[in-house]
């Protein structure tokens, strides 16, 4: 690892291109960042005592020095968002120049528009994507390079980087603003130049200790950056593309994080253990280093996580195609019983097998619902359950997979049991359901039973038909 102070212009200019990895997160940097930036620039430019102003670190895995091409990028880990920022106020800059008359077109030496594009934007010796020198991930690749070339993106696009380069400009066409101070400004824009060498550094472990401070990365940004950070570009699309983005459009719309809550009912499934909420990132990097001891690779437990991924979401998210299943997962869901969930992703593993029919899952799905509903009425305290399901696929056998989760069900003693259905009864005669989480459930299924067309009560209300309290007799 080599560090060093420099000017972020010379950054640019040095290098061929920097590329965002594909598992970095989009460019997100909003105006009150960009205002401060820009303040900095103009504070600098106009201060003739200042010889420089320090705007952070960018840090990177530098191109194999070995084979000296040129073709091969350096890749961004830290700092992707000051850097994308600078260019972005570069480009627009080159326009606000182009437009003023030729004797006006360089207001500091080395800035007039040729000069930053072929310095700090575009590689004019290659060609394709190669001739840029910023690359940024996902959705904001092809909007930079529209802004880049001069080109507007489409009207349909939605990206911060139009949003901000809008800023820019209208900053830059301020009639009083001395465009001198902003170039000078540029020129004097510092940052730590943190080069990682390539497969001798390790990337993962700088960009945790370097987000270990600040705003935290959720879970599944450690996780997806520790199953790509390590392997070369052309892998890291290959698996990003075919596996890992299908697996965060599934997650699309859900809350922050169910993510976080599958990856933890997965690894309770392969390790047997719960990890804390926590804990995930931890335990999911222990459970892949030990996956990838046994000679299997990442690209395989990328494509297992991608399958329970999709399963997850078809019980949790509302995703699932068969109509039947669906109802049963609804039902499941508005029981709000997460801690199934190790339990009946091994049983739908098993129906995508075809080792159980889509009615015995239905039936498996049924039983696990009566059990946590009844649990639920009965008052019987829940801190038990996660445990109890963690182990409870361990029970199955395979030849009689109905029979033995029937049976599992019927050994459990003392608070694990399954309460009977005159437990049952009298805790519905007696129990508090008026203030109970679950009641739209109870009320559904009470209001549909023997319906064949099934009705909604998502409109209804709850009314007193018997005073709250007994009087005395």
């Amino acid at each position: 690892m080599k560090a060093v102070d420099s000017h972020i212009l010379t950054l640019l200019k040095k290098s061929s291109q920097f590329v965002v990895p594909i598992y970095q997160r989009v460019y997100s940097w909003q105006e009150t960042e960009c205002a401060q930036i820009w303040s900095d620039i103009l504070r600098a430019g106009s201060n003739d005592g200042l010889g420089a102003h320090f705007t952070g670190s960018i840090v990177y895995v530098a191109k194999d020095q070995s084979t000296r091409t040129s073709t091969e990028p350096d890749l961004i880990i830290d700092g992707q968002q000051r850097v994308t920022t600078v260019t972005l106020l570069l480009a627009a800059l080159a326009e606000r120049l182009e437009g003023l008359p030729d004797g006006k077109r360089e207001p500091w030496p080395g800035f007039s528009p040729k000069k930053i594009r072929s310095r700090y934007l575009l590689d004019e010796d290659e060609e394709g994507e190669r001739q840029y020198k910023l690359v940024l991930s996902q959705r904001d690749k092809q909007v930079l390079f529209a802004i880049v070339q001069g080109v507007e993106p489409t009207s349909d696009t939605s990206s911060r980087v139009i949003d901000n380069v809008r800023f820019f400009r209208e900053k830059l066409r301020d009639p009083k603003l001395d465009l001198a101070i902003v170039c000078r400004g540029l020129d004097k824009l510092v940052v730590v130049d943190v080069s990682l060498t390539r497969n001798i550094d390790n990337p993962q472990l700088v960009f945790e200790a370097l987000n270990s401070t600040g705003k935290k990365l959720s879970q599944a940004d450690l996780i997806r950056n520790y199953v790509l950070m390590d392997l070369p570009p052309r892998e890291q699309e290959k698996l990003y593309g075919a596996y890992w983005r299908p697996m965060e459009l599934e997650f699309t719309g859900s809350d922050e994080g169910q993510f976080d809550q599958f990856v933890r009912h997965y690894l309770t499934i392969k390790s047997g253990g719960i990890p804390r909420l926590g804990d995930i990132y931890e335990a999911f990097k222990d459970y892949a280093a030990a996956f990838t001891a046994e000679s299997d690779t990442i690209e395989t437990l990328v494509v297992e996580l991608r399958q329970y991924a999709r399963r997850y979401c078809a019980m949790a998210l509302g995703k699932e195609s068969d109509p039947k299943l669906r109802q049963a997962f609804r039902d499941l869901d508005q029981i709000k019983a997460d801690v199934v969930y190790p339990f009946l992703l091994r049983a739908y593993s098993d129906y995508e097998l075809a080792t159980i029919t889509r009615d015995e899952l239905h039936e498996v799905v049924q039983m696990v619902t009566s059990y946590i509903f009844r649990r639920a009425v009965c008052r019987i305290p829940t801190n038990s359950l996660n445990k109890t399901f963690a182990g409870f696929g361990d029970a199955v056998r395979k030849g009689r997979y109905l029979d033995s989760v029937k049976a599992h069900f019927l050994s459990m003693k003392s608070y694990r049991s399954f309460p009977t259905d005159s437990e049952f009864r009298v805790a519905l005669m007696f129990a508090d359901l008026y203030n109970f989480r679950r009641r739209s459930y109870l009320l559904r299924m009470l209001e549909n039973h023997g319906r064949k067309e099934p009705v909604t009560i998502e409109d209804y209300t709850i009314e007193h038909i018997l005073p709250q309290k007994r009087k005395p007799i």
